[in-house]
């Protein structure tokens, strides 16, 4: 186990339910965290730069977000006062804002997936057999259809 990762589930939880008590530390927040201190951005910002691969309305924002739309307002503006972003009228209608990364959005967005897709040191650490282990359990969760158990 990766350090100061405490599993997060009670005695008696389903196997689904301790199996998600131990990834859900090593994944999100520390490495997220992590990864934004690395770029130099807050959280926030990290995770709307993912969702700006293209320009999005702000209504969108919030929904990709998960928060309110007031929110992605200050999210926006902190990417705008960074020259990361603009925001510009939409081409549909001009009532909508839509957020759209400058150059330099895109430079910071590029190195900040770069390291997205970084193994984490806990995963380097485990044997080959084990990372061809995992690897496969993740892309049978991740595919469509029901898990084979």
């Amino acid at each position: 186990m990766a350090p100061n990762v405490k599993p997060t589930s009670a005695p008696g939880d389903s196997l689904a339910a301790e199996a998600w008590g131990l990834l859900i530390p090593l994944v999100y927040p520390p490495r997220f965290i992590e990864i934004a201190h690395k770029v130099g951005v807050t959280p926030s910002i990290l995770g709307a730069l993912r969702f700006l691969d293209q320009p999005q309305p702000m209504g969108r924002m919030a929904e990709l977000l998960h928060c309110d739309p007031s929110n992605v307002t200050g999210i926006v503006d902190t990417l705008e006062e960074r020259n990361l972003a603009k925001r510009k009228p939409s081409a549909a209608d001009r009532r909508v804002k839509v957020v759209e990364l400058t150059a330099a959005g895109k430079k910071l967005r590029a190195r900040a997936s770069e390291e997205m897709y970084k193994p984490p040191a806990w995963i380097e650490g485990l044997s080959a057999a084990d990372q061809r282990k995992l690897r496969d359990v993740l892309q049978r969760a991740g595919a469509p259809g029901p898990v084979e158990k």
